[in-house]
């Protein structure tokens, strides 16, 4: 076996020791909510874009994940697989800390501050120079590996970086779609329910992961209209901007609920779509009434 298959492998038999510890948490597109699909639904028309949705130049996920074990799912084009720009950096987030799992890399100060640059202020510099560390053809196999399938040809593919922040490098598109940096609203979605659910990574270092993707420096889209409207709402965030496609993802905490709201746009106006549609997102989950279970801490 090649030498960097072996340490694919013994970084994913850890992972796969971690997940046999944890309770079974349903599958969040066999968890859909009837009564917070057709708000969401309503949300969208209320805010003119339910034809865009139609037209597929915008795709939504939207899950309540307040009772961590019984999600409530709702979607617009779910499986459809758009070029993210920006966001699919979580993907490298997440290969960072693979390898730092399995003690391939060390997670020392200027690692952290790369990690977190790469995240909080987007920096494409930082994206290429850990997406080299990780190795792009790693990247890929752990993306559609067993254990997390983040990409996965039966669900019309999910998140891929397939080449640098830049013009030079390594290019490996994504085998559907060609797409340098894709993703589809549920594999992110998902990137954040097994997140907050402890299945991508040790305890400490899902706390490590999740606090790197807090504190956003960008206050726009999902940042910029939800914290307008809910000055006290934590979000844990990665967005995406280039040209015309516009991206945003984010678990969210306020007022005792926790849901995770993911978009991708394809517009001019794609800013200003998703500035709107996060409030009318959090409406959704919160016009659902209380939830009987504590969130969890």
């Amino acid at each position: 076996m090649p030498f960097k298959n072996l340490l694919l492998g013994l970084a994913l038999g850890l992972v796969s020791t971690a997940l046999a510890a944890h309770p079974v948490y349903p599958a969040l597109d066999q968890s859909t909510d009837a009564a917070l699909q057709a708000r969401l639904e309503a949300k969208v028309q209320q805010l003119d874009l339910l034809g865009a949705a139609k037209d597929r130049k915008l795709s939504v996920a939207l899950v309540d994940i307040t009772d961590l074990a019984h999600p409530r799912f709702a979607a617009l084009n779910p499986d459809h697989m758009a070029y993210a720009a920006s966001l699919p950096k979580i993907a490298i987030l997440l290969g960072a800390f693979a390898r730092i799992q399995a003690g391939e890399m060390s997670l020392d100060q200027p690692t952290r501050d790369s990690l977190t640059r790469m995240i909080r202020v987007s920096s494409n510099r930082d994206a290429s120079a850990m997406l080299e560390r990780v190795g792009i053809r790693y990247l890929a196999d752990l993306l559609q590996s067993p254990s997390y399938r983040l990409y996965a040809p039966e669900r019309n593919g999910g998140l891929w970086v397939g080449k640098p922040y830049g013009k030079d490098g390594d290019n490996l598109r994504d085998p559907l779609h060609n797409l340098s940096h894709g993703a589809t609203v549920l594999q992110v979605a998902r990137f954040y329910y097994l997140l907050e659910t402890g299945r991508l990574l040790s305890a400490d270092l899902t706390r490590e992961m999740k606090s790197i993707l807090g504190d956003p420096a960008l206050h726009h889209k999902f940042v910029g209209g939800l914290q307008a409207a809910h000055p006290d709402a934590r979000l844990f965030r990665k967005s995406g901007t280039w040209r015309n496609w516009h991206a945003d993802s984010a678990l969210v905490e306020r007022d005792g609920r926790r849901y995770i709201a993911v978009a991708l746009a394809d517009d001019a106006q794609g800013e200003s779509w998703l500035r709107r549609l996060i409030v009318g997102l959090d409406e959704a989950v919160f016009e659902g009434g209380p939830t009987k279970v504590a969130m969890l801490k």
